[in-house]
């Protein structure tokens, strides 16, 4: 797929929008309330995988080839039988009304826009279908978290099938939530302020198990049901037998898991730590990114989540074996400071240096960037 060629002016243009992810990050945090920045910025204990994610990337060196052509820049990339021009995805990131007020709205018509799949999480500020509504045209994926009444889940995914949405995400590494300072200090939960209720108070299923319907209770009964310590691969299985769709994990950091998770007929990984924002002192999504690979042999895709802040870190995430990428907190920061066009901006600016570095590196197709020599301190 032959694209536009690269200027300098597709990306000195706008000079009003910030450029870099810090710039995002600070324009974010003058947009939003002290609590709702602070959720959405900091992560699990002392914040040490949050640091590693993003430390990581510079560990890793690209050895690039010169004199390869690459007029003909091609970054398409084939997901379960649909083909996207970028090897972009917007990250499953709940209640995002804590940035602006359209929330996932403005997300999904932006990735619409910029046709790249979003993935709407369980804990959104707004719902399934309204999601649906919102995006007609754009691919839509569904993240679970499983719920402890499996009629709730379980309807969650038909919900999704029903809309559109075209893969379940089941995020594994949040059973539980993990330890966060900052939102401890601040005594701010925004599950527990009802801001993430949307799939919940609009699923027949979840309404049935209440007594009462009002929000105290449907809040109450959110949060005794997200806690799923009980999770197991039996789920996963039973998971593959009630849907169609293709079911990714996302939370996969283990080449054993990325193994198991193939013999129970998952039809792809997402490496990730959350963001840091869950278990803290673990490996960095990067770094553990090789040794899957290496265990999958292609069998799925692998996307990689946590740390991807520019373009250049997912060239080389494509190169230690990333199918796609998912990009979190960038969009997030951009959906904060301007809305939809802040969303489609972040991914303007992503496509372009993710463009630039490939055809500096010398590659011209994108299943080639497996091919680049990596280099590592």
């Amino acid at each position: 797929m032959s694209q536009r060629p690269l200027t300098a002016k597709t990306i000195t243009t706008d000079i009003k929008f910030p450029v870099s992810f810090e710039e995002w990050e600070q324009k974010a945090a003058s947009c939003m309330p002290a609590g709702g920045y602070g959720y959405a910025s900091t992560g699990a204990g002392g914040g040490e995988t949050g640091r590693r994610n993003e430390e990581a990337f510079a560990k890793w060196a690209i050895v690039p080839r010169m004199l390869s052509d690459v007029s003909n820049l091609d970054t398409s990339i084939t997901l379960f039988g649909r083909t996207y021009p970028h090897p972009f995805l917007l990250a499953p990131i709940g209640m995002q009304k804590l940035s602006h007020e359209e929330g996932e709205l403005a997300s999904a018509r932006a990735a619409e826009a910029m046709n790249v799949p979003f993935i709407l999480s369980t804990v959104a500020s707004h719902s399934i279908e309204e999601v649906a509504a919102a995006a007609p045209n754009g691919s839509k994926w569904f993240q679970l978290y499983w719920s402890n009444n499996e009629e709730v889940t379980f309807s969650m995914v038909e919900r999704a099938e029903k809309a559109g949405y075209e893969a379940i995400v089941v995020t594994v590494d949040t059973i539980i939530s993990g330890f966060r300072e900052t939102d401890i200090r601040s005594e701010f939960s925004p599950l527990a302020k009802g801001v993430g209720k949307a799939n919940y108070e609009t699923d027949p299923a979840f309404m049935r198990s209440l007594a009462k319907h009002n929000e105290e209770a449907i809040v109450e009964a959110l949060l005794e049901n997200i806690a799923t310590p009980s999770l197991h691969w039996n789920h996963i299985a039973k998971l593959k037998e009630r849907t169609n769709l293709p079911v990714l994990l996302k939370g996969i950091l283990h080449p054993d898991d990325a193994r198991t998770a193939i013999e129970y007929g998952v039809d792809g990984l997402i490496v990730s730590n959350h963001g840091g924002r869950q278990l803290d002192g673990v490996i960095a999504s990067i770094d553990a990114l090789p040794a899957v690979a290496e265990a999958v042999q292609k069998q799925v895709p692998i996307l990689l989540d946590s740390g991807v802040r520019r373009g250049i870190d997912a060239v080389k995430a494509l190169a230690l074996g990333a199918d796609a990428v998912m990009i979190g907190r960038p969009f997030l920061y951009g959906l904060a400071a301007y809305g939809q066009q802040g969303v489609e901006k972040v991914l303007e600016r992503f496509i372009e240096e993710t463009r630039i570095s490939l055809s500096l590196a010398g590659i011209a197709k994108l299943p080639d960037a497996g091919r680049l020599k990596m280099a590592r301190d």
